[in-house]
Order: structure tokens, then C-alpha cells, then sequence
């Protein structure tokens, strides 16, 4: 199926889900890129117009069943959008026929197979594609993307905690002990499937903290972190529900070095510069003046820290919030597409937030 030489043929399988609407809805007015597949076994045969009203006449595609090798032969590149384990049958036949793929599953994050078994109760059984997977945070791998054909986006909450605390290990401010990481979602986080906890009687007017023995995004966390410091940090990552459809809010805690100097009147106007010199040069990255709300990003795809400093407890603070679907998910994705194809990084992605 040949395609114009400047745009690029893209798929998405397991477009039903939230995140696959949401990648529809920031592909199709992507300049420079022909949508020429969608999958879906539950709405396999229906027109994609009849599932999501929102984008009619924008396509006429209609869901397609998961079929690897006709994902290979209509797209260039395609995005997984798929639950956990099921990239995996999918990525090595791509691989095999030259396909790029970005996976927003947690199937290629990990970098140790045994994180798998540990964490999602199964053995990973493609390590030679994980060996080859890039971790999909532009802010800290962006080079390494734009020559990847595999990229694993970041899972929603690994996107705003990482973000949030990487310059405090990468500068050497904060102990490696102690960290806390506590994070809080809105209710498409958990996707589109029905269940209990997340019906509107039970979600409306009511919080809730889940996985508080251990979340599935928390060694992503130590892996990404670990990276920039001498040695693995020790984290408390916990998670909460709250009634709203979109946004994390995570509120992350360090304690200072005291062999850094960074005490005084001053300490909290020197980590705002410090983090507006690391994230200078990335766009999707506001360092703010003020504590950020979640409605700030509801749509668009940036993430927004506020660090500062406890002067009474040595503690550094730190609050980042984006939208769990754009930044925590699609736009990200997109973002990784525009490096791995050539593309202007935000290309797609200069949607104000919706406000109010």
C-alpha cells in the first residue's frame, strides 16, 4: 500500500479503548500522517465513525481484528494501545517486517524480564525486543527515540513522578532514601472496561488510595531514576482515585543533602532556576510560579512542575500534574512519533488546555 513519501502510514490497534481515541483524535490532524488501520476484536467489521461519533467525516475506516501481519502490511508504524501482555505476540512480527512501534502498554518498559514476572505474573517472552525498546520520555531520551523503531511510552504516573523528581537525583540534591511519590488520578486512568470501583456511584463525591501494597508503575519509577542517580532511590509510591475524568496530580517529597548548601531564604528561588535550566529546550515541560491544577492540562499535552523547598523540614517538594491521557499517554506516544519519523516534536500536539 503506497502512501505519499512525506507522510506516514499509521495504525492503531486496540483503538476502542480511551487511549486509542485519544491517539485518533491528535493523528487525524496530524499533517503528515495517513491513519490506514485500525483493531479492534470486540467492534471488529464497524465503521470507527459509529463507535466514536466525535470523529465522523473526519474517516471512513472500519475496526479491523488483531492481526499482526496485516498491521505490518498497512502501516509504517503502528501504535499498541493494547492491555498488558498482549504487545508482546504482536512487537516481534512488526520487528520482522520492518515496522516501527510504539507500545503504551507496560510490555516493553521494564528493562529486567524478571520485573515482568514480579509485577504482571508472567514471564516476558520477547526479550530480544525489550533489549531493543527505548524508554519513551522525550525530557530524558530524546536522542535515543529518534533513532528507535521500538519505543515504550511511559505509564501515566511514571510520566509526571519522573519528570518531577529526575533534576533532584541528576543534580545530586536530594537523599536517595525516603522519597515518596503520591500520586492521584482521575477515573480514565482506568481505562474504558467496566468495573466496579469505577462506576459513577462509587467514583462521584468520594476518594479512594488502591495499590497500596505496591503499584505496577512503581519500578518503572526506581528504573527511570536509577538511571540518573549513583544508585537505586527508595521510593513510597502511592496511588489514589478521585472524581474527575482527567488529570494526575502527583505530589512528590525529598529530603535535601545537607552537604548541597541549599538552605536559606533563597533555597526555593534556586530549584525553581535549577529546573527551568534542566528542562530548558523542552517544550512540553513548564516550570510554573505557582502550585499547578490539573485543569491546566485537561487536553494538552504538557506536564507542569512546581519544585520548593520546606525550609522548617529540609524537605523538597515537588508538583507536577498533567492529563493521564495526552502527556500520560497519546500525546506522548505522538511526541515520540514526531522524533522517530523526523517530524517538528510538537507537531499536533499545540492544543491549548480546555478552560474552564
Amino acid at each position: 500500500m503506497p502512501g505519499r513519501p512525506d507522510v506516514v502510514r499509521v495504525a492503531v490497534a486496540g483503538a476502542s479503548g480511551y487511549m486509542g481515541a485519544e491517539l485518533l483524535r491528535l493523528l487525524l490532524v496530524h499533517p503528515r500522517v495517513s491513519i490506514t488501520g485500525v483493531t479492534s476484536d470486540r467492534l471488529a467489521g464497524e465503521p470507527l465513525a459509529r463507535a466514536y461519533p466525535h470523529l465522523r467525516g473526519l474517516t471512513e475506516l472500519s475496526f479491523h481484528d488483531l492481526d499482526a501481519e496485516w498491521l505490518a502490511e498497512v502501516a509504517d508504524l503502528a501504535f499498541l494501545a493494547l492491555p498488558h501482555m498482549e504487545s508482546q505476540r504482536v512487537v516481534p512480527v512488526l520487528r520482522r517486517r520492518g515496522v516501527k512501534a510504539i507500545d503504551l502498554s507496560a510490555d516493553y518498559r521494564l528493562r529486567d524480564p524478571n520485573d515482568y514476572v514480579t509485577w504482571y505474573k508472567a514471564p516476558h517472552t520477547d526479550p530480544a525486543g525489550l533489549a531493543e525498546a527505548v524508554y519513551g520520555l522525550p525530557e530524558l531520551h530524546r536522542k535515543a527515540i529518534a533513532g528507535a523503531s521500538l519505543v515504550a511510552s511511559p505509564g501515566c504516573y511514571p510520566a509526571g513522578a519522573v519528570l518531577a523528581t529526575a533534576p533532584l537525583l541528576k543534580r545530586g540534591l536530594a537523599k536517595l532514601d525516603g522519597i515518596v511519590i503520591d500520586g492521584k488520578s482521575g477515573v480514565s486512568g482506568a481505562g474504558r472496561s467496566l468495573s466496579l470501583t469505577t462506576h459513577f456511584s462509587e467514583v462521584n463525591e468520594n476518594t479512594m488510595a488502591y495499590s497500596v501494597e505496591g503499584h505496577r508503575h512503581l519500578p518503572e519509577n526506581i528504573q527511570e531514576l536509577a538511571n540518573l542517580a549513583a544508585e537505586a532511590p527508595s521510593i513510597t509510591f502511592l496511588t489514589h482515585l478521585v472524581p474527575m475524568t482527567r488529570g494526575i496530580l502527583s505530589s512528590c517529597y525529598a529530603r535535601l543533602r545537607p552537604d548541597r548548601g541549599w538552605d536559606g531564604t533563597e533555597a526555593s528561588t534556586r530549584v525553581r532556576d535549577l529546573y527551568r535550566d534542566f528542562y530548558a529546550g523542552n517544550p512540553f515541560v513548564h516550570v510554573t510560579a505557582n502550585p499547578p491544577q490539573t485543569k491546566q492540562t485537561l487536553g494538552n499535552n504538557l506536564c507542569l512542575v512546581y519544585p520548593t523547598v520546606d525550609r522548617r523540614t529540609g524537605r523538597l517538594i515537588v508538583i507536577s500534574c498533567l492529563d493521564n491521557l495526552v502527556k500520560g499517554a497519546a500525546g506522548q506516544a505522538v511526541q515520540n512519533m514526531n522524533l522517530m519519523c523526523g517530524y517538528p516534536e510538537g507537531m499536533s500536539l499545540e492544543a491549548l488546555a480546555v478552560y474552564p
